[in-house]
């Protein structure tokens, strides 16, 4: 099974050395695709900062960074064209997590299904948790009517109040300079303000 994947990963590796793509793909479709390839891989970001998890000691060349992310966007292509495979053949229009789970064993990666079903099981964990706390509002048991009518009563009351300390600053202002000119243009002030 060891000897397996890493017979298979050697092979892609050398398809990927030899410039070509792997053998399963239809090349006229890589030559069709190539940019749209290019968008099609894991974000360099994120490979980087797995390997640096995973290795933390060790320096990786970026020769070396291109392949593992080559090699993992052809795993995933692989991955998902078997998945595809599988859902079609049990008449389904989605894949689901179950036929990636069944490509897997199929293409003899049997020993990641257990991570695979672990790494699921978080995540419907984490979904249920997401969806938890977005219906906690809905769970306050005040209608969203009333929760937008007391939003808007709270706006009124702060730019009343906003309204307030603008017009003691400007009797404040209004009584340190009595003179007519003073008043004069503090008003034009005020109106240009509001205006």
């Amino acid at each position: 099974s060891k000897t397996t994947k890493l017979i298979l990963l050697d092979s892609l590796l050398q398809e990927m050395e030899d410039g070509g793509g792997p053998s399963w793909s239809p090349e006229n479709n890589r030559s069709q695709n190539a940019e749209q390839d290019d968008e099609l891989t894991i974000p360099r970001a994120a490979m980087n900062k797995m390997i640096k998890e995973i290795l933390p000691n060790i320096r990786v060349a970026n020769e070396a960074r291109e392949l593992v992310l080559s090699c993992c966007t052809e795993f995933i292509h692989l991955v998902s064209s078997e998945s595809n495979e599988v859902c079609n053949k049990q008449q389904k229009k989605t894949i689901s997590a179950e036929h990636v789970l069944a490509a897997l064993q199929k293409l003899g990666f049997g020993d990641f299904v257990k991570e695979a079903e672990e790494v699921l099981s978080e995540c419907k964990e984490s979904a249920a948790k997401r969806r938890r706390q977005s219906t906690r509002l809905e769970n306050l048991g005040i209608p969203e009517e009333e929760l937008l009518r007391q939003q808007q009563e709270l706006f009124a009351k702060a730019r009343e109040a906003a309204v307030m300390q603008e017009q003691q600053q400007l009797a404040a202002v209004g009584a340190e300079g009595s003179s007519p000119a003073a008043n004069n243009s503090i008003c034009l002030t005020v109106s240009e303000e509001y205006s």
